[in-house]
């Protein structure tokens, strides 16, 4: 079924752009959200008196995506996760992730724009990151990951390695007192082991 979008839509395209599609998808996705409209006679003619709008739109989309380019290669991203020794992250760096600290910088991105190369980071170091803008634009971001010092885990082993040694002096302190029990007890035995020989 042909259409004409109403809307942009990443996976489709753009504002005034002609595509076939599923009836189902238009039927129940598309059309309801005002996504887009049937292609007819009557919607042509209305996207044909849009078209000068419609290009002006997207020429200042342009624009602003080539300017959001060069302030995203300019800024260098740096996370810090809770990572181990060996430097592998107790969690993983997403897009979800980078998203997040996208917002806190300024930037309004969707997740979805974020392409990371194997879907996560599991360490630390230095990477680059891709992310799709307006018409094919993309932007190249550097991130750098590094280690977060983990206190409490080392607190935590060192608590439990103090209740380990607490524990092996109360068992050595009950063994002796065990042992000095029974000794008069042996010394008892043998006197009168001596008395019933005599």
């Amino acid at each position: 079924m042909k259409v004409i979008l109403n809307k942009d839509l990443a996976t489709l395209g753009e504002e005034g752009d002609v595509r076939d599609v599923a009836r189902g998808y238009f039927r129940n996705y598309l059309f309801p959200r005002g996504i887009a409209v049937p292609y007819n006679d009557k919607t042509v003619k209305i996207f044909e008196a849009r078209k000068d709008e419609i290009a002006v739109r997207k020429a200042e989309k342009r624009k602003a995506a080539v300017s959001l380019k060069e302030k995203l290669e300019a800024l260098e991203l740096l996370l810090t996760m809770p990572a181990g020794a060996n430097g592998k992250l107790y969690g993983a760096v997403t897009n979800q992730t980078i998203s997040d600290e996208l917002i806190k910088q300024g930037f309004q991105l969707e997740r979805k724009r974020i392409e990371i190369p194997g879907n996560s980071f599991k360490s630390v170091g230095k990477y680059k990151i891709t992310i799709k803008l307006y018409e094919g634009e993309v932007a190249e971001i550097s991130l750098t990951v590094q280690a977060q010092a983990v206190e409490i885990k080392a607190s935590t082993t060192d608590k439990v390695r103090r209740r380990r040694e607490d524990r092996r002096k109360e068992a050595g302190v009950a063994e002796t007192q065990t042992k000095q029990a029974v000794a008069p007890k042996s010394a008892v035995v043998t006197a009168v082991e001596q008395n019933a020989q005599t």
